[in-house]
C-alpha cells in the first residue's frame, strides 16, 4: 500500500499503482482540498485497476484527522474513555455513533477503510498515542471498541485494529526511533486483551502491527517477528484476517535493510500487506524487487477489507439517520470535558 503525493495522480503516479505488487493507496491531507476534489480523485484510483485498489486513511478522530472540512469532527478516543468511568451506557453508544460516523462519510467518497480503532492501552507514557486511546483498563478498551466496530461495520467498513501487540507502554516514537519494551510476556497480556475479546466477537477484518521490539520475548520488531505473527497473533489469538505492517519507512525499520529487504521480510514474517509511504524512490524499488511475490491467502484476506454499501455523499448528508448521529457527537463535544479526581 502506497501514497501519492498531490491532489490529484500523475503519471508517474498512475504507472507506479498499476504494478502487479501495489494493492492499495492511503490518502493524508496532503490529498485533501473539499469532498468533490476527493470524489475526482478516488474515482480516478479506482479506474486503475480491475478489481479496484483498497483505498485506506487513517481517520481515528482527534489529532488523527485526515479530512476535516466537509466532515464531522469526531472526538479523541479518550474522550469516550472518560464518558465510560461517568455513563458506560452513554459512552458505548456514543462510540458507536462515531465509529458509525466516520465509515459513513468515507463511505460516501467510495473510501474503504480506515486504520482504526487504536486499541492501544492509556498507559499514560506514550505521546505518539496519548489521547488516541480509549482508556487504561483492557475491558473498558475492549468495550468501547467493540461498539465502536459494530458502528464501523454498520456503515459498511472493516475494522482495523492497531498497534499489535501493544504501542501504549514506550515513550519513543516509532517514526523516529525503534521502541524497546522491556516488559516480561506476562506483563503484555493487558496490552493483547482488546484484541482478544475483539477476535473472538468476529469483529476485526485487520490488524496492524507496531515497529516495536518487545525484548524479553523477541529480539525482532514485531512487525518483522514470526513469533509475534504467526504465534501469537495466528495461533494464540486465532486471528484469520489481514495482517498489515505499520509504515516501512519510519525510522523505527532503518536497522532491517533496504526498502526491498524490509518488505519481504514483513511479508515472510506474516504479514499481508506492507505500508511504504514518503518514499517514492524506496516504494518504487520494493515493488520492483516483488513484482513475482504471490501470496493467494493473502490476497483472500485482503479482498475482506473492501467497503460495502454504496451511499451517495448527497443522499447521506440528506438523511435523518446522519443529521441525528452529526448533532449528537457534536452536542457531546460541545459540553465541557470531564476531568475526573483522581
Amino acid at each position: 500500500m502506497l501514497d501519492i503525493e498531490g491532489r490529484q495522480l500523475t503519471p508517474a503516479d498512475r504507472a507506479l499503482l498499476r504494478e502487479p505488487a501495489v494493492g492499495g493507496v492511503i490518502l493524508f491531507s496532503r490529498n485533501y482540498e473539499s469532498p468533490s476534489q476527493l470524489g475526482d480523485l478516488v474515482a480516478a484510483i479506482r479506474a486503475l485497476r480491475s478489481p479496484p485498489l483498497l483505498i485506506a486513511v487513517d481517520h481515528e478522530g482527534g489529532r488523527v484527522q485526515r479530512f476535516r472540512e466537509g466532515f464531522s469532527a469526531i472526538p479523541p478516543m479518550r474522550r469516550l474513555g472518560r464518558q465510560y468511568d461517568v455513563d458506560p451506557d452513554e459512552a458505548l453508544s456514543l462510540a458507536k455513533t462515531a465509529g458509525w460516523l466516520i465509515a459513513s462519510e468515507l463511505r460516501a467518497m467510495d473510501i474503504d477503510l480506515s486504520f482504526t480503532p487504536c486499541v492501544d492501552l492509556d498507559w499514560g507514557i506514550s505521546e505518539i498515542i496519548g489521547n488516541r486511546a480509549f482508556h487504561r483498563k483492557p475491558g473498558v478498551v475492549a468495550d468501547l471498541a467493540s461498539a465502536y466496530c459494530n458502528g464501523l461495520r454498520s456503515a459498511g467498513m472493516a475494522a482495523i485494529a492497531k498497534h499489535f501487540p501493544g504501542h501504549g507502554a514506550v515513550v519513543a516514537d516509532s517514526h523516529d526511533q525503534l521502541p524497546v519494551d522491556r516488559r516480561s510476556y506476562g506483563d503484555l497480556l493487558d496490552d493483547m486483551q482488546p484484541y482478544e475479546k475483539l477476535i473472538a466477537k468476529r469483529q476485526l477484518a485487520g490488524v496492524m502491527v507496531a515497529h516495536i521490539v518487545f525484548s524479553e520475548t523477541d529480539p525482532l520488531p514485531a512487525s518483522f517477528s514470526p513469533y509475534w505473527i504467526k504465534e501469537q497473533l495466528r495461533r494464540a489469538l486465532g486471528f484469520d484476517g489481514a495482517v498489515l505492517c505499520d509504515d516501512l519507512s519510519m525510522q523505527a525499520t532503518e536497522n532491517m535493510g533496504s526498502m526491498p529487504k524490509r518488505a519481504r521480510l514483513a511479508l515472510e514474517a506474516g504479514c499481508d500487506m506492507v505500508l511504504i509511504c514518503n518514499n517514492r524512490p524506496a516504494a518504487s524499488a520494493a515493488v520492483a524487487a516483488l513484482r513475482d511475490y504471490s501470496n493467494p491467502l493473502s490476497l483472500v484476506r485482503l479482498v475482506r477489507l473492501h467497503g460495502t454499501g454504496n451511499v451517495m455523499r448527497e443522499s447521506l448528508l440528506a438523511s435523518e439517520e446522519w443529521h441525528i448521529a452529526a448533532d449528537r457527537l457534536q452536542r457531546w463535544l460541545d459540553r465541557p470535558e470531564l476531568k475526573l479526581d483522581a
